[in-house]
């Protein structure tokens, strides 16, 4: 067996994919192999903690930490107006943006990222973003494709389109969404094309921002909610890895003063929770009124808060794979880890989404019978306290969540991925 090889994790600059790459890292480095992150700077030392070398590189314009944290908070700020709007609304505000800021960081770093790979002269590359990065191409060894947002990312005519949050059987939402996404994105990959072209690479159709990896792809989704494809999917090339759950710090529960023997929830939105502070507001006031304890995750906005109720307590961060499995339910928005952590560990979601993917898995987490979704903004008190109470106390719901956790527990998608990198390099 191959010994010692240099694996280069190129995530995307947030911490859904950066986590994701973690935890199949730390299965590579067990077996004797070198794992390095290449990432933006705004990400310097977080991979540093877990114990990973970093070389980073500048996907726009540097600026200081605390500018840069500023900026990410006024563009969540900005646009939480958007994510009150359906995912095909989001399209020419939220979703445009996205793209155009994708394909800008695609362009910035196209050099230097040639020059760190040159610099690290890796075995073997994992990419885990939505958009090409040409000098991975030119790298000179094999790369593979991490898709760790839900598994449509990956097209299909008879699967919901990306992003859209259609249902299964929704042809008419399809249509809809994909004509109008087109529209929109039109510029934004008309000039990705012309990047593309400028070094030497072949234009893309229009809506495609990133292939799919000659050599293979790996899926984050669980095997067992995937949709019904008119083309499968080819298992020498794709590959589902069941999630790729992180190993974490580990988390003791606080005692809380009131309804310390009540059901346990866990209240998370990824980096996109921290701006969100008036809903988070409303949602501590209900469960004020609810038999029941809460721990939720603020991001940097903890005081903003005040005082809280004796059954909720607020922390900046939590350790999510170190959590989860300790509660009893999880109300997040949808992004691809809470959404595998959940059903990983075998508990039930609500699912508010923002935006992205979170549209695509609130649907079908409640479409498969693993949890609900509810609109961000548009939820009433009655609904949410009665949605609370009909996923706890769901018993036929619980069996189905134990069946896919011990699944997907069976499978440990990160030794899983590890294995298929060795074997790719195996035969390099």
């Amino acid at each position: 067996m191959t010994e010692g090889k240099t694996i280069v994790f190129f995530p995307e600059a947030t911490f859904g994919p950066s986590m994701n790459c973690v935890g199949i890292a730390q299965r590579l480095r067990e077996g004797g192999h070198k794992p390095v992150f290449i990432a933006d700077s705004s990400f310097k030392g977080v991979f540093e903690k877990f114990g990973f070398p970093e070389r980073m590189v500048a996907m726009s314009e540097p600026m200081e930490e605390a500018a840069a944290s500023q900026q990410w908070r006024d563009f969540i700020a900005r646009h939480l107006p958007n994510f009150k709007l359906s995912a095909v609304e989001q399209i020419p505000n939220y979703v445009l943006e996205c793209w155009d800021e994708i394909v800008n960081t695609a362009v910035f770093v196209e050099e230097e990222l040639g020059q760190a790979l040159g610099e690290i002269q890796p075995d073997l590359i994992c990419l885990d973003n939505v958009v090409l990065f040409p000098a991975i191409k030119r790298a000179g060894c094999p790369w593979v494709r991490i898709v760790s947002c839900s598994e449509n990312e990956i097209t299909d005519p008879d699967i919901p389109p990306h992003l859209s949050g259609c249902g299964e059987n929704d042809k008419a939402c399809f249509e809809v969404f994909r004509s109008r996404f087109l529209e929109c994105i039109k510029p934004a990959h008309e000039r990705f094309n012309a990047f593309l072209e400028s070094v030497g690479e072949r234009p893309y159709p229009l809506g495609q921002f990133l292939e799919t990896s000659p050599t293979m792809n790996l899926l984050l989704y669980p095997e067992q909610l995937q949709f019904n494809r008119r083309n499968p999917l080819d298992p020498a090339r794709f590959q589902y890895l069941e999630g790729c759950v992180r190993e974490d710090e580990p988390y003791v529960l606080p005692k809380f003063l009131e309804n310390n023997d009540k059901p346990l929830i866990y209240i998370g939105s990824g980096s996109m929770n921290e701006a969100d502070v008036e809903l988070n507001k409303r949602q501590i006031a209900l469960l004020a009124k609810l038999p029941y304890r809460a721990l939720m995750s603020v991001g940097n906005m903890v005081d903003e808060y005040g005082d809280v109720p004796d059954n909720v307590h607020l922390e900046p961060w939590l350790p999510q794979p170190s959590v989860i499995p300790q509660v009893d339910l999880v109300i997040h928005h949808g992004g691809n880890n809470s959404f595998n952590e959940s059903l990983y560990f075998g508990k039930p979601a609500i699912i508010m989404p923002f935006c992205w993917d979170g549209h695509d898995n609130a649907h079908r987490v409640e479409d498969k019978g693993y949890g609900a979704q509810l609109r961000r903004y548009a939820w009433s008190d009655e609904e949410y306290a009665s949605t609370l109470e009909r996923l706890l106390n769901d018993k036929a719901m619980a069996a189905r969540l134990a069946d896919v956790s011990a699944h997907m527990q069976k499978q440990d998608g990160r030794a899983k991925a590890a294995g298929i990198l060795i074997d790719i390099l195996d035969q390099a």
